[in-house]
């Protein structure tokens, strides 16, 4: 009882609804580790929150209110700012944090239905039914799960690599390391390549 107390006090939506307080005490009565509870908590507060605010209720809620829930963790502003110098931020959560988002939705739904509460779980799960005729294949997710590729550099970066490495030019993040201290002070610049 002492961990549900304190996840409702961290996350006070949890308290106003029953049924989602119980599903997190039974997970953490059957051993789960505190991360995880945690994490389960966090994903599940959320979606209730913007439950309240949209004023739906979470027990009879439709793929439509999920789909919703995930339209704003998508387009949410970055909490780093707009400032970020990366190419995919900005705005929403990352396709992993989507995921993890999710999980606690899907698997409450779940529970709701073990207790005779719901018919069908709005947030669905990816399937895959073997075979290529007729009912085989693959059905995806809510959300699709995306691999981020690794970065490869272009032709003209390989060639400036190249050059960085056989010391042909310093590269512009070292340039300060390559200095000596000593004569520089007096206006004399020497490299401490020799």
């Amino acid at each position: 009882m002492g961990s549900a107390v304190v996840l409702e006090e961290k996350w006070p939506v949890l308290g106003r609804h029953e049924r989602a307080a119980e599903w997190l005490r039974i997970w953490t009565d059957l051993g789960r580790a505190p991360r995880t509870i945690d994490a389960y908590a966090r994903g599940l507060a959320e979606y209730l929150l913007v439950c309240e605010r949209d004023g739906i209720d979470p027990i009879t809620a439709k793929r439509l209110h999920v789909a919703a829930f995930v339209k704003e963790l998508a387009t949410r502003p970055s909490r780093r700012g707009g400032n970020v110098v990366v190419l995919d931020s900005g705005a929403g959560l990352a396709n992993a944090t989507l995921q993890q988002r999710l999980v606690p939705v899907r698997l409450f739904y779940d529970y709701l239905i073990e207790e005779g509460l719901r018919e069908s779980n709005p947030v669905g799960r990816g399937r895959y039914t073997p075979g290529r005729k007729f009912g085989g294949g693959h059905q995806r997710g809510l959300v699709p799960r995306l691999t981020k590729l690794p970065w490869i550099p272009s032709e003209q970066q390989w060639l400036d690599l190249l050059d960085v490495a056989r010391g042909t030019r310093t590269h512009p993040c070292h340039a300060r390391s390559r200095l000596r201290r000593g004569p520089a002070a007096r206006g004399t610049v020497l490299t401490a390549d020799r």
